[in-house]
């Protein structure tokens, strides 16, 4: 009888199929659930001939420009409703090509295989409005309605990646091939991620109808004036009320602007206040940390440093600590995604896994950086401190999205072996001199 209620149930749609299970003796409700699950796994199915078709797809960067021209000048919700349910198929579909790539071992992890269900799930869902009609105000409604959804879906995407990292490192260890490979495609998956986000935030923010009271005069999350001493000090009062916190004490701030182009005016230049101030927030925290911990003797803890400068192409925000610095042979360690000195966090389906302790704070700040061209580095003299430099456009013209695409390069990236290197491997031990003596 199942096998017949279900063939029914998908040859049968609508006010017939009500009939049908009705004459057959069954609760309508339950069944028409039961047929939407069957209709959404056909749906699901079809998913890896869409990503195929849409990987072979170039994304498309947008300048800071275009974005700011765009929302503010030339705002047309069905030309943005054509341009995002094309590109973020795109978008979407050339990272998850990536995905596939990496160990069996990883993509076998429940954490990969949520993150990967997420992104399918949602691929589906923007593919529904491929052939609808944008001149339909109700579609366009439906449209924001299902961004704000996959954006939501979407939160979590970092720790329950990193939780899959995790898991992996726990059972099978770590090595240089796994490490190389890893590092490589959480650098592209994580700056895809922003992308997409940013795409989804501008038009539904936008879109909306609504004014952010808090910055009035922002074109979705971009700033056209963002003040950067602004968002500079901002960032050092969150990061201050955490470390008074836990610390019981903080370093004070110490500002400086350097404006080559105008020297009796403040900076700003266009960007998102949110990306910044997500750097800003992660180098203070660990500014913070670092200069409490070296200076444990006293209260009165050396000041942070910080420098915002700007020319004709750059925008850089030097910060300056005395927290003793880190060893050069440690310095990479920063950066990688397998490597973390904070404990294990605990995933709680109550409470959103913190991103802390995962290691993850300024990876992902450097892919905000470079997300529009830019870059962030770190300078330590160990014994002393940590210079921490962010650099970014000062144009909008330059500031041009930074995208992975999915091509033979990439494929060959996840293919590198190890093989025996080419430079002498000093010992870890030091070299004992007498034993060479004694031979002569």
């Amino acid at each position: 009888m199942t096998c017949i209620i279900n063939t029914v149930a998908v040859e049968k749609p609508g006010s017939l199929h009500l009939i049908y299970l009705l004459y057959l003796g069954f609760d309508p409700v339950i069944e028409m659930k039961f047929v939407r699950f069957i209709m959404k796994n056909a749906s699901l199915a079809s998913a890896p001939q869409h990503i195929e078709h849409f990987s072979k797809f170039s994304p498309s960067p947008l300048s800071m420009k275009q974005f700011l021209d765009f929302g503010s000048t030339n705002a047309c919700e069905k030309t943005s409703f054509v341009f995002l349910r094309q590109e973020l198929p795109v978008r979407l579909s050339n990272i998850m090509k990536e995905i596939n790539l990496l160990p069996k071992r990883l993509l076998a992890t429940p954490s990969v295989q949520m993150v990967q269900s997420w992104y399918v799930q949602s691929l589906m869902e923007i593919l529904e409005f491929l052939e609808k009609s944008p001149d339909d105000q109700s579609i366009l409604e439906e449209f924001v309605n299902a961004l704000v959804n996959i954006r939501n879906r979407h939160n979590d995407v970092v720790p329950t990646m990193a939780q899959g990292v995790i898991e992996y490192k726990e059972v099978f260890g770590q090595d240089p091939v796994t490490n190389q490979n890893i590092q490589y495609f959480l650098d592209r998956f994580y700056l895809s991620r922003i992308s997409i986000r940013m795409l989804i935030n501008q038009h539904t923010l936008v879109f909306d109808g609504a004014t952010n009271p808090v910055h009035p005069n922002t074109i979705g999350s971009i700033d056209p004036h963002c003040q950067v001493a602004e968002v500079v000090k901002d960032a050092y009062e969150s990061a201050k009320m955490r470390c008074d916190q836990y610390y019981l004490s903080s370093p004070d701030l110490v500002l400086q602007e350097l404006n080559t182009n105008n020297r009796n005016q403040p900076i700003n230049i266009v960007y998102v206040p949110s990306h910044l101030y997500h750097m800003l927030f992660e180098l203070f925290k660990n500014a913070m940390r670092a200069t409490i911990e070296n200076h444990k003797e006293g209260c009165n803890f050396p000041p942070i440093q910080v420098m915002v400068g700007i020319g004709g192409e750059d925008l850089t925000i030097k910060m300056s600590d005395r927290g003793g610095g880190v060893p050069f042979r440690k310095m990479e360690n920063l950066f990688s995604y397998m490597y973390s000195t904070a404990p294990k966090p605990q995933m709680d389906d109550k409470q959103r896994a913190p991103l802390a302790g995962f290691g993850y704070g300024l990876p992902i700040s450097r892919l905000y950086a470079k997300y529009f061209q830019g870059d962030l580095q770190l300078y330590s003299m160990e014994g002393h401190g940590t210079d921490a430099v962010i650099h970014l456009k000062a144009l909008s013209t330059d500031s041009v999205e930074r995208l992975p695409v999915f091509n033979k390069t990439a494929r060959r990236n996840y293919e590198v072996t190890q093989g025996a290197d080419d430079w002498c491997v000093p010992s870890r031990e030091p070299l004992d001199l007498a034993v060479f003596r004694l031979a002569k």
